[in-house]
């Protein structure tokens, strides 16, 4: 018999807080966690940390030295990570894997690193070590001082999933028993908000709420930008700690036709959702938390996929884009977190300008999708 995977601590860092039960009730409310900034050419809309939670980054990178010098992903990923091991109890074991990736890496510094260039025609000393895609997980294991592999990848915005089907990979071949998983992402820069804005994918902010992610009937897109970190602890079997079990994952990419592209009916996600079912009927699923990212094409791709694989018993639809907006990489792991804690709670949470007929009555089974650009899609079934 296969032993099971799960998922025994969670910790992230992102607009909803930095703790469970201040992301629980960040979630309890109706209201939106987006603010206007100025970029240069106009107030955009961007999801960022709380004040509370950017004095905590701020100390994290007083703390030591060699940290003044990193970008905010990183150290979003080092201070969710410690306090990830912290809940699991993993503090005297080092001897654990680490996967942590980010759609776009160390953003910020990058984009300063040019800047310098551009001006005076040389690069900063630093400019290469501290904007290298395996900066994240690279620090991390670093920072806890672990000895077992560490990994970092960019697969856009399924990133995080990802990670996650690449630690069950290590845990099921015997290779490993624990895996830290996750994504970082620290997107909220004048160049990453005008590419998103040059796809005409970015909000135009002209509504109560200015992602309307999973609103099927909107005529405009609507994606907003959020900041943060998301981080999971896998183990082999069931401990007596386990948040969830890991059910079944799903995968699958669909043929480019286009640099963004992705079919009418989502066909990656599609596989991806029946090959996560596996031997579970559709019927046993009690929530989806969609991918979602407010535009047009990818909410109702997506939903027209669901209808294709759930038929008449489809689940209570929900996401957290509308409130926390698209942290890229991140985003997979805080929609995990998301279902977790409606396991824990028992209760869903909804999409406040979204009309439902009915709600579960109980919460057993959650799916979890992320897709990135291209269409390479992951689907993860938790149970309780």
């Amino acid at each position: 018999m296969i032993e099971p995977i799960s998922i025994t601590a969670l910790s992230s860092i992102s607009p909803l807080g930095a703790t469970l039960e201040e992301i629980w009730s960040s979630y309890q409310s109706p209201n939106h966690l987006f603010q206007k900034r100025d970029f240069g050419h106009g107030l955009e809309w961007i999801a960022p940390l709380s004040k509370s939670s950017k004095q905590e980054i701020e100390m994290l990178r007083s703390s030591d030295s060699k940290h003044k010098n990193l970008d905010d992903s990183v150290l979003y990923a080092i201070y969710a990570s410690r306090k990830a091991i912290e809940n699991a109890g993993w503090q005297n074991d080092k001897n654990f894997g680490i996967n942590i990736g980010s759609s776009r890496g160390a953003t910020s510094l990058f984009e300063k690193y040019h800047e310098e260039f551009i001006l005076k025609k040389r690069a900063s000393t630093l400019s290469s070590p501290t904007t290298t895609l395996g900066n994240i997980s690279s620090w991390v294991a670093h920072d806890l001082q672990t000895l077992g592999p560490e990994i970092s990848h960019s697969i856009t915005c399924s990133t995080a999933l990802h990670a996650l089907l690449n630690g069950m990979a290590w845990i099921k071949s015997g290779m490993a028993n624990k895996f830290l998983v996750g994504g970082s992402e620290a997107p909220l820069t004048p160049f990453t908000i005008a590419q998103m804005k040059a796809m005409k994918i970015y909000s135009n902010g002209k509504s109560d709420y200015p992602c309307r992610a999973m609103d099927l009937e909107k005529m405009h897109n609507t994606m907003v930008l959020g900041e943060g970190a998301s981080i999971a602890c896998l183990e082999n079997g069931t401990p007596e700690n386990t948040l969830a079990v890991i059910e079944g994952v799903g995968y699958a990419t669909e043929i480019l036709e286009h640099n963004i592209s992705i079919s009418a009916d989502a066909k990656c996600f599609q596989r991806s959702m029946t090959m996560a079912l596996g031997k579970t009927k559709p019927k046993e699923v009690d929530v989806i938390v969609m991918h979602a990212p407010g535009t047009i094409k990818g909410d109702v791709s997506e939903f027209k996929a669901i209808v294709k694989v759930f038929c008449n018993k489809k689940p209570f639809l929900t996401t957290n884009k509308w409130k926390v907006g698209h942290t890229f990489g991140a985003s997979g792991m805080l929609s995990i977190e998301l279902a977790i804690l409606m396991l824990r709670y028992q209760k869903i949470v909804a999409v406040p300008f979204t009309a439902y007929g009915s709600t579960p009555s109980k919460v057993q089974k959650v799916m979890v999708n992320a897709v990135g650009f291209g269409g390479n899609a992951v689907s993860v079934l938790l149970t309780k």
